[in-house]
């Protein structure tokens, strides 16, 4: 028990130099700009959408709650300290990204590429988004960074990565992952 201690303490100590590095080296790559930040929505208890989902409505949505809108406003908050450079901010059209960046962004624009396809109701928009989105990234030229609020689903799909609430998952214009922050509330 005593070595499964000692190894504990090793691997904590370790990592936590190595961690800090590689979010130094994330920022670094920031700073030179031209890369796709894709921001999962921030915290929305439960998952998936109401039977009764109305893209129109948001009442009708799984929303924010207080936590995540704590969480929208680190997310905001961590990009202005760090002084990132951004091109654009671009959210899917479901409320809770919508809320997502106006908390942590104020300016931003809805773009249905960014939309959820996990619901059966849109799961046939995912070949479509995904060339869009592809189309997009193409033509974008910057030498500022663009931000993507969007689902699970869409940067699972694009990143082959599973991401938390509020998780900012940084890539370069060939969607080959760099890393990501997670921003905690």
């Amino acid at each position: 028990m005593k070595i499964l201690k000692l190894l504990i303490i090793v691997f904590i100590s370790l990592t936590t130099p190595i961690k800090a590095d590689l979010n130094k080296n994330l920022l670094n790559q920031l700073e030179d700009g031209g890369k796709l930040i894709f921001i999962r929505h921030a915290y929305a208890p439960g998952g998936g959408d109401p039977e009764n989902f109305n893209l129109n409505d948001c009442s009708t949505q799984r929303n924010l709650n207080n936590e995540g809108r704590e969480q929208a406003k680190y997310i905001g908050e961590f990009f202005k300290e760090n002084k990132i450079k951004i091109d654009k901010v671009l959210s899917s059209e479901w409320c809770r990204c919508k809320e997502t960046a106006k908390i942590a962004f104020k300016n931003f624009s809805t773009n249905n590429f960014l939309n959820s396809f996990y619901s059966s109701k849109y799961a046939k928009n995912k070949e479509k988004q995904i060339e869009m989105l592809n189309n997009y990234v193409k033509e974008f030229k910057s030498d500022k960074n663009l931000i993507l609020v969007t689902h699970y689903v869409l940067i699972s799909e694009v990143l082959n990565y599973a991401s938390s609430s509020g998780e900012i998952v940084v890539s370069d214009k060939n969607f080959n992952m760099i890393g990501s922050i997670e921003i905690n509330y």
